[in-house]
């Protein structure tokens, strides 16, 4: 999470033009007629709110107003499906802003990198992998779970370094060069997180995951017959 004193007014402004249309977009494309009719999704919703939430005020703040927390977003997505994972990452950051743990000019820039990016890999892969239509649900958990995490985080790190760098209010650190080595201890932590919600909901909820294809996953076997000779 960046700071609104480390961005240029120009980037906060365009950080609120590709946020807000696409949030927009997303309120008009959630489910809100199943959502008010199912108590089911809405408690999946607040519960998961209140989740994200928790793990995003669980962050280390460094005094230069740069703030490192995990994500969460991939296991949101594949819970939630993409238009409620945007507003349920919305809320949370609303939270934040009232608890004076984000700034709102910064919103857009933030809501851009830690959520939009996030919601778009992770359901980019899962689209691929639905194509891909496998069988086995290890296919799903990794891919879509594990994999897609660690593509989120990596992805957010270098463009939230670019901005930095492009705007050029933040100094960067002296052990810039060594970065990619540390880039693992960021990386693989969110793909654990993410894998194992994604695991456990398989395994005990599958019902839950609006993502994941119960009927071809869990009713058909995970490898083809062997044709009889």
């Amino acid at each position: 999470m960046i700071g609104a004193e480390l961005l240029s007014p120009e980037t906060l402004t365009v950080g609120w033009l590709i946020y807000a249309p696409v949030l927009l977009w997303a309120i008009w494309r959630a489910p809100w007629v199943e959502l008010f009719t199912d108590s089911r999704r809405q408690h999946l919703l607040f519960g998961t709110v209140f989740a994200l939430f928790m793990l995003w005020l669980v962050r280390r703040d460094f005094d230069t107003g740069v703030s490192y927390h995990f994500i969460g977003m991939t296991a949101v997505t594949l819970l939630l499906d993409w238009p409620l994972a945007i507003v349920g990452g919305l809320i949370a950051q609303l939270g934040l802003v009232l608890l004076g743990r984000q700034d709102l000019v910064a919103v857009g820039v933030n809501g851009a990198l830690l959520i939009l990016l996030p919601v778009l890999v992770t359901e980019c892969i899962a689209i691929l992998v639905e194509r891909a239509q496998p069988r086995n649900p290890f296919v799903y958990i990794f891919c879509s779970g594990f994999f897609a995490a660690a593509l989120s985080a990596l992805l957010c790190l270098l463009l939230a370094l670019g901005l930095l760098w492009y705007d050029e209010i933040f100094v960067m650190p002296y052990w810039l060069e060594d970065f990619i080595g540390y880039l693992w201890l960021l990386i693989f932590p969110e793909a654990f997180i993410n894998g194992m919600i994604v695991s456990a909901l398989v395994v005990f909820c599958p019902e839950w995951l609006e993502t994941f294809n119960r009927t071809r996953y869990l009713s058909a076997p995970w490898k083809d017959d062997d044709p009889k000779s």
